[in-house]
């Protein structure tokens, strides 16, 4: 293990600065913060999927000692306006978005009715003394049968439940199937899943009625996102209205976006005139926070004789839930899984489709990954069922079709264009490390001996780092491709480092300090990292998209380099040399040509302390403020590998070995870059084999707690291990590519077709995730029954 004290950081397995404080129980969280004069707020959820709010009588549980208001949708209408999540894109239909359900209600969970009292224990007791009466309205339940012209309405302002389509073309895919000799294809489907994190939700909003302004404390990972709307919504100018998100116990997608529930605490705070807060439960997460996946997808690959794929054809059909979560629209999901469908592969021919539907169910957000894991669950997939029809090996077709190195930069079917990376070397190097072919016979040892053991490989692709030319969400019109770093140095000479990510686990305060210190020559103990707060910088949206190594780093990088070069002048003054004589490292500054030295705070003591000692035409203000845009950002792949062993009787799914090769351009923290790597395949497994969220035909969810939703826990996830490979520097800043969600993009795909490589006996493929015990148990008894029948 390396310290931290050499002078050349990025790239070495520095410990997380964060570590200690949070490991040892003295992390400071939204809910840890105690203010004086607290209210707490409860919510009375909608226990119906879709009906219109008839009546609502609070009048007794007004009366309950303690409570001190109760509010209803008619009540916020003097306090805030509504949102819309809206796009440029065409055929779009975005939604209101409101605090509370106001007219009718569209799923199980949603807020109706708020309870303000003096604790939450009042506050919840309140919710029995509530009656709301409601008309139940036809159920839309079913995403395709939502998207029938007949269908029943959720948002009649939209006039269809299809919020989103998009198509996509390249070629004559009518020709290509009708003339290629190998076609594969099936009905895909991918179950909603949640992001489940550690920490569940919650908000606390204090307003200062002397300065008119307001504080939310918010376990968010988009602070910037979450300030800017509530300006809009609550008519605060934003100077007024400061949005900090403290330690937050992990994201995943789930607290990227703007809730219902942090509206209503910021608005009811600023009415009241005291501090106000919100904490969700388990119970609440699992029905309201934003799921993810949903989708059916119908897929076919052509393939020529030797597996080169002629073309590809995909209809999505989203499930997007009841809302357009706000800022990325609908289509968020939806619209990336058909772009990303072709992969890294050469796919010369496409025709794509998707339709993001309306239904009675928790809106779908943010999830990490976002759509890929889906595109890549499909097409790798169909790579596979073409390989098994035409007796290829499943790593002998990819290599034949994935994008080579001589034909980067590549642009897609949809318009996606990859930069150089390493699509064949993650191939190459995963199988090489797994040792391919001796991994094959004893598959086949094992196979002889009437064990199910299977092997699975997925590659995908994604973009990674995106800057002001590619919306995360298309048509979302949200800058998210810039990021500003602001820098500087106080008398001590300790050096604060602000930006506008929002850490919630991925150590961002110890790379973008190793970076920092990398560039400015400084000591990394003597850097300070700031994040998550929007007084921070000027503008920031947040953490997502695999961005903050890639637009942090660059961002922290440009000012790094601005203030060294302050500080060399000044050094070279005090030195009695020439700035290009000045070297800075591990903190200190030296002069080349006479040996002389002295620390940054020496210089920072001189500049700002001892007066006279700089002359004015060569003192400077010590610090820096840079924003750094990729532009295009650049792209990350991966290959995985995975291994697994069904058991016969109880038909669960084993997963034996599990590898991953990535191309994450150059490693800031190789400790960190494992450690995400490793936690996103334990969620992609759980994707794969467990979690699952279920709503009956009514949109009643039968996942509402931890009893019923499964997670993989640790037996369930093998040790991974972790390739890297650096095929070449993109044009990043740094050279730093995105690498955060790329577990949970490959896993899925990669135990989907080692669980079909099992059952290669048995002629059973996998086309639904996840592949559960019952699920695995009705397709082999089905198997036996159609055996039977022949």
């Amino acid at each position: 293990m390396e310290t931290a004290r050499k002078s050349k950081l990025v790239g070495k397995p520095v410990k997380r600065s964060e570590d200690p404080r949070l490991l040892t129980g003295h992390g400071c969280y939204t809910d840890d913060k105690q203010v004086a004069n607290l209210l707490h707020i409860a919510f009375r959820r909608s226990d119906q999927s879709h009906a219109r709010i008839v009546g609502i009588d609070y009048a007794a549980a007004l009366e309950l000692p303690g409570v001190v208001a109760i509010f209803t949708a008619e009540h916020m209408d003097s306090m805030v306006k509504p949102i819309y999540a809206t796009s440029k894109m065409p055929d779009y239909h975005p939604t209101a978005i409101y605090p509370l359900a106001r007219g009718k209600v569209r799923f199980v969970g949603e807020p109706v009715v708020a309870v303000v009292a003096e604790s939450r224990y009042i506050a919840e007791d309140a919710m029995d003394y509530i009656r709301i009466d409601y008309e139940l309205l036809p159920n839309v339940v079913d995403p395709e049968a939502a998207a029938a012209p007949d269908a029943p309405l959720l948002h009649e302002e939209a006039g269809t439940n299809i919020l989103v389509k998009r198509e996509f073309r390249r070629g004559d895919i009518d020709a290509v199937m009708a003339q290629a000799p190998v076609k594969v294809g099936a009905r895909f489907r991918f179950h909603r899943k949640t992001p489940l994190a550690m920490e569940n939700r919650t908000y606390l909003a204090e307003y200062d009625q002397g300065r008119r302004s307001l504080l939310l404390h918010s376990s968010t990972g988009s602070p910037g996102i979450v300030r800017d709307a509530l300006v809009e919504i609550l008519g605060i100018p934003g100077s007024r209205l400061r949005v900090v998100a403290p330690d937050v116990g992990g994201s995943f997608g789930g607290k990227g976006s703007l809730y219902p529930e942090e509206i209503l605490v910021c608005a009811l705070a600023r009415h009241l005139g005291r501090p106000v807060k919100w904490t969700g439960d388990r119970m609440e997460d699992l029905a309201a926070t934003s799921q993810a996946f949903d989708e059916t997808v119908y897929a076919e690959l052509a393939v020529d004789e030797q597996g080169a794929i002629l073309g590809l054809r995909a209809d999505v059909i989203g499930d997007v839930g009841a809302y357009s979560i706000y800022p990325w629209t609908a289509g968020l999901e939806p619209v990336q899984v058909i772009s990303f469908m072709p992969g890294p592969y050469r796919v010369p021919v496409y025709h794509g489709k998707v339709r993001g539907v309306a239904t009675s169910k928790s809106p779908t957000g943010p999830y990490r990954g976002v759509g890929r894991p889906t595109s890549t669950f499909v097409m790798e997939r169909l790579v596979d069922m073409a390989a098994h029809k035409l007796g290829i090996d499943t790593k002998e077709i990819r290599l034949r079709n994935l994008v080579k190195p001589e034909e980067f930069p590549y642009k897609t079917a949809p318009g996606i264009v990859w930069d150089r990376s390493g699509f064949i070397e993650c191939l190459e190097s995963g199988c090489e490390a797994v040792d391919y072919d001796i991994l094959r016979r004893k598959q086949e040892e094992a196979r002889a001996a009437g064990r199910w053991v299977g092997i699975g490989i997925s590659s995908y692709a994604e973009l990674s780092g995106i800057g002001s030319r590619i919306s995360a969400s298309p048509g979302m019109p949200i800058n998210t491709g810039t990021e500003i770093c602001n820098l500087k140095i106080d008398p001590s000479g300790s050096i604060t480092a602000s930006f506008g990510i929002a850490s919630h686990g991925q150590g961002l305060e110890t790379t973008l300090a190793q970076v920092v210190a990398d560039e400015l020559g400084a000591r990394f103990e003597d850097i300070t990292v700031i994040h998550g707060d929007t007084a921070a910088v000027s503008h920031s949206t947040g953490t997502y998209a695999s961005r903050s190594a890639v637009l942090a780093g660059g961002a922290g990088t440009l000012a790094a380099r601005a203030l060294r070069e302050k500080l060399e002048r000044i050094a070279a003054h005090l030195l009695g040399s020439h700035a290009p004589h000045i070297s800075i490292s591990d903190g200190v500054a030296t002069a080349a040509d006479n040996g002389k030295s002295m620390t940054i705070a020496q210089i920072a003591d001189a500049v700002y302390s001892q007066m006279g000692r700089v002359p004015k035409d060569v003192i400077e203000v010590l610090e820096e403020t840079k924003s750094y845009d990729p532009v295009w950002g650049t792209t990350s792949s991966s290959t995985h590998i995975a291994m697994v062993e069904i058991d016969p009787e109880t038909y669960m799914i084993h997963v034996t070995d599990y590898l991953v090769a990535e191309d994450c351009g150059r490693m800031i923290n190789p400790l960190i870059v494992d450690g995400q790597a490793h936690g996103a395949v334990a969620q992609g497994i759980g994707a794969a084999l467990f979690e699952e969220i279920v709503y009956d035909e009514r949109g009643q969810i039968l996942t509402a707690s931890l009893v019923d939703y499964v997670a993989p826990s640790a037996p369930e996830v093998p040790a991974t291990r972790v390739v890297h490979v650096e095929s070449a520097l993109p044009a990043t800043i740094g050279g730093f590519r995105g690498m955060g969600e790329g577990g949970t993009i490959g896993a899925p795909a990669a135990i989907a077709n080692a669980v079909s490589d099992a059952l290669t006996p048995l002629g059973i493929e996998i086309f639904e995730l996840p592949v559960t015990p019952e699920r695995l148990f009705q397709l082999i008894e089905k198997h036996k029954l159609n055996s039977k029948e022949m």
